[in-house]
């Protein structure tokens, strides 16, 4: 194949100009050879630009593609990879489109992104948001309909967030340790070690998801129970009682 220039090269993986460029500025692709002022791009380019395009179809993120076409990731890892983004596949949307589907004012949605409450995902060199942020961002709408304060809800939600992301990278260091790292030294085929990984994964992903969901539901309940048992007046309490959540335990040992 002759060197082609940029566009042509554009043209013939149905990429855009910029979006070639960013993939360099990420070291997704190589440098062009340069004659003059000219970039011309070779069969090499062409190969991983396709190689680019189809992980980036299969839903991985362009730092697990680099990793993978850097040999970071081998064949074994592959399959887990494709299985987290699987796990992930859902419709993308732009900032705007987000917030007609939410119901939202784009200029809110911009200042939760910017506190970095709302994580949008690269596509193209361009950010973009899973379409489930919609319920959440619903759901942040009733908490500032019902009086709570946007800076306090912001607090708030950056709080968790920290609490949840150290957990989340120590439930995934715990997966690798006890798991993805004896089964790559079983000495069983790439194959069988592949399969096993997704397999774990795709058992534990719901489990430990569940557990997470029903604990904070069950504290959440439990500290709200307790604080209406120091302040709350006789009608609360007999509207708590009502609710389906209202512990036994707790009751009992209320005055």
């Amino acid at each position: 194949m002759d060197e082609l220039r940029v566009e042509d090269l554009a043209r013939r993986t149905d990429t855009s100009v910029d979006t070639i460029r960013f993939y360099q500025k990420r070291r997704l692709l190589d440098p062009p050879r340069r004659e003059g002022r000219v970039a011309w791009y070779g069969p090499e380019h062409l190969a991983r630009l396709e190689r680019i395009r189809e992980l980036q179809a299969r839903g991985f993120s362009l730092a697990v593609i680099r990793r993978l076409l850097d040999g970071e990731l081998d064949a074994i890892d592959e399959p887990l990879a494709a299985a987290v983004a699987d796990a992930a596949a859902e419709e993308l949307l732009t900032l705007d489109e987000l917030a007609a589907r939410a119901g939202v004012p784009a200029a809110l949605l911009d200042t939760v992104v910017r506190e970095g409450l709302l994580v949008p995902r690269t596509r193209d060199g361009d950010p973009r948001f899973a379409a489930s942020d919609a319920t959440i961002v619903s759901a942040g709408l009733t908490l500032l309909e019902v009086g709570l304060p946007l800076p306090s809800l912001l607090t708030l939600a950056r709080r968790h967030d920290d609490a949840t992301r150290e957990i989340a990278e120590e439930a995934v260091q715990l997966f690798d340790t006890h798991v993805r790292e004896p089964l790559r030294a079983s000495g069983e085929t790439e194959a069988a070690q592949a399969e096993q990984l997704v397999d774990a994964f795709r058992t534990l992903l719901p489990a430990v998801t569940t557990l997470v969901a029903h604990h904070f539901r069950s504290v959440l309940l439990e500290v709200a129970q307790e604080h209406l048992e120091a302040v709350g007046e006789p009608a609360e309490l007999d509207a708590a009682r009502a609710e389906p959540g209202w512990s036994a335990a707790t009751e009992e040992a209320a005055p």
